[in-house]
């Protein structure tokens, strides 16, 4: 079992940067592929940037250059550290933990509960 608990969002202005944080707790963090994602009212769960073993990272074409995710192993902590936010970022920012490298929400066994982000223009 994974616990993941995020933290970090906020209301903040186009332009400005914002780092979420996702503390895990329970099996072996550096083992697991860990991944954000976000969802807009009335839109489907989308993904974001995902991180796996060896520091290799993927993003989504719509945050690529402006997001990043790293990770603090030794605080079983993972960031996501967004810049030059836009509007149309705003959603809820969900951390995810999982087994395999994908970038389907529906394949990952671990949530957080989701922090709220929103930017104003």
């Amino acid at each position: 079992q994974v616990q993941l608990v995020e933290s970090g969002g906020g209301l903040v202005q186009a332009g400005d940067s914002l780092r979420l944080s996702c503390a895990a707790s329970g099996r072996t963090f550096s083992t697991y592929v860990m991944a954000w994602f976000r969802q807009a009212p009335g839109k489907e769960r989308e993904f974001v940037v995902i991180s796996w073993n060896g520091g290799n990272t993927l993003c989504a074409d719509s945050v690529k250059d402006r997001f990043t995710i790293s990770r603090a192993s030794a605080k079983n902590t993972v960031f996501l550290q967004m810049n030059s936010l836009k509007p149309e970022d705003t959603a809820v920012y969900y951390c995810a933990a999982g087994d395999v490298i994908v970038t389907n929400p529906y394949l990952y066994r671990y949530w957080g509960q989701g922090t709220q982000v929103t930017v104003s223009s």
